[in-house]
């Protein structure tokens, strides 16, 4: 059995019964000495995998150089990773601000259509995850994200069914400041919207003055089959944001922005202490440039491809999502299968759709891995 965490820690997500005291690629290696394969990638955190040596080697020189100083000043690594960014996402996406966390990304970028358009409804998708703080419980589908929004007073969004381009359209009106989407929800089970609804999505807030905005927090970085999600729909936002696996691992969020967007911005009118830090900037930076050289995003649709050719082997009756963010479709209770795994030392995660078992591994998972996984699968479901 797992020991608990610290009772002054409070509470967060159900925990996995593995305690990691190392980790390397697609492996933890827990308190015990045994290994855990993680096809859950630390909440799709790990792109490059775990503690990979590049990345860990620009942390440890960076941080005996300048562990930190705040956006009070200019550093050549931000601007280094703004300028890198921008030349990654489809343009005219290219003015960043950094931030912590995708949450704190989405409610800067919800804050900056709404500064921008002079409205203040979102419309959101049911299904949709979007983060903790104000305005992102405000746009998250369920009803205790809903209770929190209400208990904080902050107005809850404009909620319409997943991937439905009618809702949609009678939905956003000149009220509407921003509609906010996942290209492939993540939480909800790695579904993915349609080339059409995101097509349909632009042209309305197009029609209606009001900005799109890509969430692309877990299904970003290049996890289902290009660096942004965007360029893989051909469709791209007013908005955008990154976080999870942006940097393998160190605390960092981003929003991209058209420059239409922010021409009116001023000196404090965005603003965050560590976003941006040296360090994280470095592991960024890093992070993408083994993403590159390594070719991960072509690994991720390859690795992809295979686990969902393996998955319907073994009879899972649907495998939905992108590239390595996939959700199986199971036709028993996704927790149990997730806990079954766990004898096999496996790591997986679940979704809010109970029969879905979301993979979230790293992007350089081997065929070997997706094997071992597969192989794990199969004794569980047989």
């Amino acid at each position: 059995m797992l020991k608990a965490e610290a009772p002054a820690l409070l509470p967060v997500y159900a925990q996995m019964p593995v305690r990691p005291s190392r980790g390397r690629g697609s492996w933890l290696i827990d308190e015990d000495g045994r290994e855990w394969l993680d096809a859950y990638g630390g909440h799709a955190v790990a792109t490059t995998g775990h503690s990979h040596p590049d990345v860990v080697r620009a942390v440890a020189e960076q941080a005996e150089a300048l562990l930190f100083y705040s956006t009070a000043v200019p550093h050549p690594l931000r601007e280094e990773l703004a300028e890198t960014l921008a030349a990654l996402c489809p343009q005219p996406l290219g003015r960043i601000f950094f931030c912590n966390s995708g949450a704190e990304a989405n409610e800067n970028a919800l804050h900056l259509a709404r500064r921008h358009t002079g409205r203040g409804t979102i419309v959101s998708l049911r299904g949709g995850w979007h983060g903790r703080t104000a305005a992102t419980l405000a746009c998250t589908d369920g009803a205790p994200y809903e209770a929190a929004a209400r208990r904080a007073g902050v107005p809850l969004s404009r909620k319409v069914a997943f991937d439905d381009v009618a809702a949609l359209e009678k939905a956003v009106d000149d009220s509407v400041a921003a509609v906010i989407v996942e290209p492939v929800q993540g939480f909800a089970g790695a579904r993915d919207c349609s080339p059409n609804f995101l097509r349909s999505a632009r042209e309305i807030c197009d029609a209606r003055g009001a900005a799109l905005l890509f969430d692309e927090v877990q299904c970003g970085i290049g996890r289902c089959g290009a660096f942004s999600a965007a360029e893989s729909f051909g469709v791209t936002p007013d908005l955008l944001t990154f976080a999870k696996g942006l940097a393998a691992g160190l605390p960092i969020g981003a929003v991209v922005a058209t420059p239409a967007l922010v021409e009116s911005l001023a000196p404090g009118d965005l603003g965050s202490t560590f976003g941006g830090g040296p360090v994280p900037c470095a592991a960024a930076l890093a992070n993408i440039a083994v993403i590159e050289r390594d070719d991960l995003i072509g690994n991720a649709v390859r690795m992809g491809e295979y686990l969902t050719e393996g998955a319907r082997k073994l009879g899972v009756t649907r495998v939905s999502g992108r590239g390595l963010l996939l959700g199986l479709h199971l036709e028993r209770p996704a927790v149990e299968v997730q806990h079954a795994l766990f004898s096999h030392q496996i790591l997986t995660g679940t979704a809010t759709d109970p029969r879905v078992l979301r993979l979230l591994p790293p992007l350089s998972f081997s065929s070997r891995e997706c094997d071992l996984l597969l192989a794990g699968l199969q004794e569980v479901l047989r």
